[in-house]
């Protein structure tokens, strides 16, 4: 199970990375779910250097997909919306990776692919409870709980 997962999740980094599109999409969700995110906070979402996303933020406002606006309370930032035109390329993105997973499992009964469903979402609230239970507590830091 683990190596399935592994080279499943190997599999979509690596769509990501090389499909334009499939990295467009997975920022275009992120600035969709947290309107005014910051470049710093999708950096840390999507686990890459702030200056990956300070480039594709600019590529995208200048593809006038997303709007750009400096945050009053710190100059050194900005706050980044989606455009008409965002929402318009998220919903094409979105279908069109529908379409490639309909591909995926076209040979699938439904059953299997409500089954995959349920245990995925199963999966994500037990690493997000996992994840719960191993924070340091308020005030505490990682370092001196492993002392």
């Amino acid at each position: 199970m683990v190596t399935a997962l592994f080279v499943t999740n190997a599999a979509l980094d690596r769509a990501r990375r090389q499909r334009k599109g499939a990295s467009t999409l997975s920022l275009l969700q992120l600035i969709a779910a947290v309107p005014g995110i910051r470049p710093a906070d999708i950096a840390a979402a999507q686990g890459v250097h702030p200056s990956q996303i300070t480039r594709q933020v600019r590529e995208l406002d200048s593809l006038g997909l997303v709007h750009v606006t400096a945050d009053a309370t710190d100059k050194r930032s900005c706050h980044v919306t989606l455009t008409t035109a965002g929402s318009e390329e998220l919903r094409h993105l979105t279908e069109e990776g529908l379409d490639r997973f309909a591909s995926f499992v076209a040979d699938w009964e439904p059953e299997e692919v409500r089954m995959l469903t349920a245990l995925l979402q199963k999966l994500e609230q037990s690493k997000a409870a996992a994840a719960a239970r191993q924070r340091p507590p308020p005030g505490r830091h990682w370092a001196r709980q492993t002392k």
